[in-house]
């Protein structure tokens, strides 16, 4: 079923807006998944709500759930100088990093993106879901894909919003989602791919959150998994996890606990999340420099627990 507008809402600038943002997509309700060809849900009365192109796509219910956890990362970001004013640092992710605050994790991120763009389909539809201020989707756009943005945050710093400064670079500007990565406003099959970029570690439940990305993409397409922390034994995650909450309490205020998010990704959980989804995983390790792939043993040298890693997940969708 494909998108229809309200016959009652004749605003041109609306109706523009929605078209840009939403055109090709088949939407269902996040609350009660029925299909839906407006953006009412005729089943529950659940509206999206678009404002300034960004579909806002969250239950009032799950607005709530997340209230506190939203406030905590927005809180702490801000705190951490995340973002600019500058449209010119945005244009410039994630090659380079005009604040020079976050250089390192920049170059991180580049690696991986350079990795994981070469093993997409070209010109794919592609789900970008945890997008932040959209810097993939806006890579992806520029390379001919066809992305679509989704996360919790949509402010104009390091959310959904801060997408305002790729219009000038873009033809269109690629559909926004405020919404639950584990209750997508989505009718099955219809992307290429479903990437979590640097975003999988926030969930709270890493299987439901798998099952609908996968109930998203076509037969045979992908779901990756890409820069989430990566432990060898789980007590070294667990340990991470306590020492982040002391420093945040600390730097910050929070312990930014709020949900209990996955925080890192094991062997184990890998496995009973593939066990479970019937799925296989494809583990590729890119290159981060000699200095990154010393860590563990430096760390080991000297007696500390063991840092994290970061590899590449793919899981194909059965056919």
């Amino acid at each position: 079923m494909s998108l229809a507008l309200p016959a009652s809402d004749t605003s041109p600038t609306r109706h523009a807006a929605e078209v840009t943002a939403l055109a090709g997509l088949r939407l269902r309700c996040p609350r009660c998944g029925t299909a839906i060809g407006t953006l009412d849900c005729p089943a529950c009365g659940f509206v999206i709500v678009i404002d300034d192109g960004i579909a806002h796509a969250l239950p009032p219910e799950s607005a709530a759930h997340h209230a506190r956890f939203m406030a905590d990362y927005e809180r702490i970001r801000t705190s951490e100088g995340r973002g600019s004013e500058s449209g010119a640092f945005y244009l410039a992710l994630p090659y380079r990093d005009t604040t020079g605050r976050d250089r390192r994790q920049w170059r991180m991120r580049a690696r991986s993106y350079d990795y994981l763009v070469r093993r997409l389909p070209q010109g794919g539809r592609i789900l970008d879901l945890g997008a932040g201020n959209g810097w993939m989707s806006f890579r992806l756009a520029l390379a001919g894909y066809r992305p679509t943005a989704v996360d919790l945050l949509d402010n104009d710093r390091d959310g959904l919003g801060a997408a305002r400064h790729y219009r000038a670079r873009l033809p269109a500007l690629f559909p926004r989602f405020q919404a639950e990565m584990c209750r997508l406003p989505f009718a099955d099959e219809q992307f290429d791919a479903a990437v979590f970029n640097a975003s999988f570690h926030y969930v709270e439940d890493g299987e439901a959150c798998l099952r609908e990305a996968l109930r998203c993409v076509r037969k045979g397409g992908m779901v990756i998994i890409s820069d989430t922390p990566w432990y060898a034994h789980d007590a070294s995650g667990r340990q991470m996890l306590a020492e982040r909450r002391e420093v945040f309490l600390r730097r910050h205020g929070t312990a930014a606990d709020a949900i209990a998010s996955l925080g890192y990704l094991t062997d184990e959980r890998l496995r009973h999340m593939a066990d479970a989804l019937s799925i296989r995983w494809e583990v590729h390790r890119p290159w981060y420099g000699l200095r990154w792939a010393l860590r563990p043993l430096i760390a080991k040298l000297r007696g500390r627990r063991e840092p994290s890693r970061f590899r590449l997940y793919v899981a194909r969708k059965p056919s």
